[in-house]
């Protein structure tokens, strides 16, 4: 295993102590919203600036810049990354399809045909920032290539959550504006091509295509991606002066620190009403959710890690042991940023459905982190003994 780059070095740090943040954060929104100042929260909320509320700013504006930063990791992987490399690829990419697919099959056998199936894509995402923040608590043990793996095959995971809002989550199409903002898209494809390395004119044209996107009816996070892939990007490992690179590395700290502990005060204080502490447990809503992030989830990658190694396409790098593939799986189960994020576009306009989900995300989450914790230490302190 050659070692870490620079950048996923600080990708790594920065991604696990945003999960302290969120965890306090989280906590923060859940006293709020059950306490004496839940009306002025829901009101910060729904107060509008420029024709948007602040959370539609928090959801559809911040979290483009949140998708930016994903799409370019993803690139990086792609290049130069883990991802660049066939054989170092197509283990995370077949085991975050196992845990994209049985978490949907596991929610839509108890869902199909109600009106909570389109809640389907909800458990199929992983939390980069809580998953290696449980890492972080185990400590230097863990081995080096089992954060490589959570690593690819989560921001995989984000990929096919977003193919997943393009196709499955898109209101009624306004062709003009989206053809407007493809066209954009083109231009700043071109100026790549012709190797502008100023990043001012990709950052004026995705502000832009960013507006139209959101017009359009696709949703704006969308164009977040988009505009990633239309930055230009050196191949040299840590060529500081690509425009991709100096972007990614300026975004850390914002989405870290800023962008995502901003969408979770906005997303998980939900009211912890005593009929939805008990329907958590009962409806086919919840159940799905939480059965998928806790189970269907480490099997499904499990599985598909299995099946991979049984027909010889992929091979375990020693130190890793199936043993580790199964903790990661069960890490993967920490939906919360993702999954939140889909229940808001499966439901909107269903306040309920998305407060039931929410409840079902963080108790889902928080299981899958614990279990995956214990998991893991036990795991781990069994290496240490041989």
């Amino acid at each position: 295993m050659r070692a870490f780059s620079l950048t996923f070095q600080r990708f790594i740090a920065s991604e696990q102590s945003s999960s302290i943040l969120l965890l306090l954060v989280t906590v923060l929104a859940l006293i709020i919203a059950n306490g004496a100042w839940a009306a002025h929260y829901h009101h910060f909320l729904h107060s509008q600036l420029l024709g948007l509320s602040a959370e539609a700013w928090v959801n559809d504006g911040l979290m483009a810049v949140f998708f930016l930063l994903i799409g370019l990791e993803l690139k990086r992987e792609l290049y130069v990354g883990e991802l660049s490399n066939l054989n170092n690829a197509l283990l995370p990419t077949i085991a975050a399809v196992g845990g994209m697919m049985v978490p949907a099959l596991v929610f839509w056998q108890l869902n199909q045909g109600t009106m909570y199936q389109s809640g389907v894509g909800i458990p199929m995402a992983t939390d980069i920032a809580f998953a290696l923040g449980v890492l972080l608590i185990l400590g230097k043990r863990v081995p080096a290539p089992l954060k490589v793996f959570l690593v690819a095959f989560a921001v995989i995971d984000d990929l096919g959550a977003a193919i997943m809002i393009a196709v499955f989550y898109t209101s009624a199409i306004a062709w003009p504006y989206l053809l407007s903002a493809l066209a954009v898209l083109a231009l700043l494809f071109a100026l790549n091509h012709w190797r502008v390395m100023s990043l001012i004119p990709y950052l004026l044209g995705g502000a832009l295509m960013w507006w139209l996107t959101l017009q359009s009816g696709v949703h704006a996070t969308l164009a977040g991606i988009a505009l990633a892939f239309a930055i230009p990007f050196t191949s040299k490992q840590e060529d500081v002066h690509s425009p991709s690179h100096r972007l990614e590395h300026a975004l850390h700290f914002p989405v870290a620190f800023l962008i995502l502990p901003l969408f979770a005060f906005a997303n998980t204080g939900v009211h912890l009403a005593a009929q939805g502490l008990h329907e958590i447990f009962t409806s086919t809503l919840s159940v799905g959710i939480i059965t998928g992030l806790l189970i269907g989830k480490p099997l499904g990658i499990t599985l598909a890690v299995l099946a991979a190694l049984w027909t010889g396409l992929c091979k375990l790098h020693k130190p890793l042991r199936m043993a580790h593939i199964v903790g990661a799986g069960i890490l993967g189960g920490i939906g919360f940023t993702m999954s939140i994020f889909i229940t808001n576009l499966a439901f909107a306009g269903m306040a309920e459905a998305i407060n039931l989900s929410k409840m079902a995300i963080l108790t889902g989450s928080l299981l899958s982190g614990l279990v995956g914790w214990l998991w893991l230490k036990f795991v781990l302190s069994r290496d240490a003994a041989q």
